[in-house]
């Protein structure tokens, strides 16, 4: 049990850093901030699916203040705190998966639903944040469709890659590592 804790957390911490490094190898950036990374929330997905919502969470949000700390984009501490730890911690939501990856049919029921659940709740606080915050640039246009298009774009496509390379070294990762909770 002791051995798992610190797995855990020094798991935890190389998802981080894994994903911070990730998070700089930007393929298209946003105008008003957002981008398409190189899978820069695989490692936090990972992590959530082998330990559970709880941890997930916990190892999520703190990789979003990372990412305030590192790549700061400051309107209001309000806008702050719904953009990166609310935002990024709600990617840990794809622990719903743990305990249901073992067999190839239920890997491929669950890692698309608990990815895409995650990315929801990243994706829902970025959208509000920009209805609430960032209104003034959807110019004539509703703000909250124009929040749903400009936060969904970049984020459906990250949704694909993720549970893409998920689905792909799921397997070789429970192998090499595996979790005993």
């Amino acid at each position: 049990m002791k051995n798992q804790k610190l797995l855990m957390l020094v798991e935890g911490g190389i998802m981080i850093a894994l994903a911070t490094v990730l998070s700089f190898i930007k393929l298209f950036k946003m105008p008003q901030g957002g981008s398409i990374t190189a899978a820069s929330m695989l490692p936090i997905m990972i992590f959530a699916m082998r330990w559970g919502v709880g941890r997930g969470l916990t190892v999520a949000t703190l990789y979003g203040i990372l990412q305030y700390i590192l790549e700061p984009y400051f309107f209001s501490p309000m806008q702050v705190i719904l953009d990166y730890p609310i935002a990024f911690g709600l990617l840990g939501l794809a622990g719903i998966a743990k305990g249901h990856l073992s067999s190839p049919r239920t890997k491929i029921r669950w890692i698309l639903p608990s990815c895409g659940l995650g990315m929801l709740g990243r994706t829902i606080a970025h959208v509000l944040s920009g209805v609430i915050f960032f209104y003034e640039y959807a110019g004539a246009k509703n703000p909250w469709l124009y929040s749903i298009e400009y936060n969904g774009s970049f984020m459906l496509v990250e949704l694909i890659i993720t549970s893409i390379i998920i689905y792909a070294v799921w397997d070789p990762i429970q192998k090499a590592i595996p979790v005993r909770t």
